[in-house]
């Protein structure tokens, strides 16, 4: 008989496309997933993974365990979320992806207020960008994901996933001290020509809204510096190097050295939760997005500058 919890392993490595990146998914270490497919080859009697350059890639026979896992594990959850429902109490393991300023600025809160009025209920974080959050939520990999669009980029809404809106996040203009745009109280787009820019690397929400917004605008974006995280945008901006637009939530104060200027019309991002279809009737989901809404206003509240 296959064993369910190695049908998963090989599920993750399916869904989040290496060992390591299934490994941080499930909470197991690398070595611990690759002992688990190698006993489902030698239970199945077939090679499952083989090496793709510095990866690996699933054989067609792996391909075919792992759609008969996604349906064994949406059975699973199926009966989980009626026994969930009949008590009425949030219980079992949650997994939540959240990009990383919403896992730093709203998260811990949500979290710590989980833990302390639902003890039966064992939530788990993992920061994930909101582009592949959805993704997750649909193919079943998280239960819960925190995501973002931007007005210019809506967020997907693939079949299957529910959403609820969680809050608004506005952005600023953050400038050196001595940058000729420091002490305005407002700066309008058509103003940002010719601005050396610190961001987010391409393929991040925020880097492509930049980069759509101002050439709307009629500018080419000259971006010279690239940073995943906006603790590192802010201290290259702080450093004189350039200027960045930087969302409010999980940024914290502003070093010395950085001005703050609100940008006309000001860009604004939006929070979502999001689920599959029907899993709100489980207790856990709808105490974990009553929770993120909430917490939301002081979230989302100014940072002192």
């Amino acid at each position: 008989m296959l064993d369910l919890h190695r049908l998963r392993a090989l599920h993750a490595v399916h869904v989040h496309g290496s060992v390591a990146a299934a490994a941080a998914a499930l909470g197991y270490t690398p070595s611990a997933v690759s002992q688990q497919i190698g006993k489902l080859e030698r239970e199945t009697g077939a090679v499952l993974l083989e090496r793709d350059g510095r990866g690996v890639r699933l054989t067609a026979e792996a391909l075919h365990l792992a759609g008969v896992a996604r349906e064994l594990l949406a059975v699973v959850e199926r009966a989980e979320t009626e026994l969930e429902e009949r008590r009425g109490v949030p219980a079992g393991r949650l997994t939540i992806a959240a990009f990383p300023s919403a896992a730093r600025g709203l998260l811990p809160g949500v979290l710590a207020e989980l833990a302390a009025r639902h003890p039966a209920l064992d939530a788990r974080l993992s920061e994930v960008d909101p582009h592949l959050s959805v993704d997750l939520v649909a193919r079943g990999a998280v239960d819960l994901a925190v995501a973002h669009d931007w007005d210019i980029a809506p967020l997907p809404a693939p079949a299957g996933v529910e959403q609820a809106v969680i809050g608004d996040d506005l952005c600023d203009l953050l400038v050196p001290a001595a940058h000729p745009f420091a002490g305005r109280t407002a700066v309008r787009r058509a103003e940002l020509g010719g601005q050396r820019w610190i961001c987010q690397p391409p393929g991040r929400v925020c880097h492509d809204w930049l980069l759509r917004t101002l050439r709307a605008a009629g500018h080419e974006p000259e971006v010279v510096h690239q940073a995943d995280e906006n603790p590192t945008l802010v201290a290259l901006v702080a450093a004189g190097l350039g200027i960045a637009l930087i969302p409010r939530l999980g940024r914290g104060p502003l070093p010395e050295g950085v001005v703050e200027v609100p940008l006309d019309p000001l860009p604004v991002r939006r929070l979502y939760a999001l689920w599959r279809t029907g899993a709100a009737r489980r207790p856990a989901i709808a105490e974990t997005v009553r929770a993120l809404q909430e917490r939301w206003p002081n979230a989302a509240a100014h940072p002192p500058g």
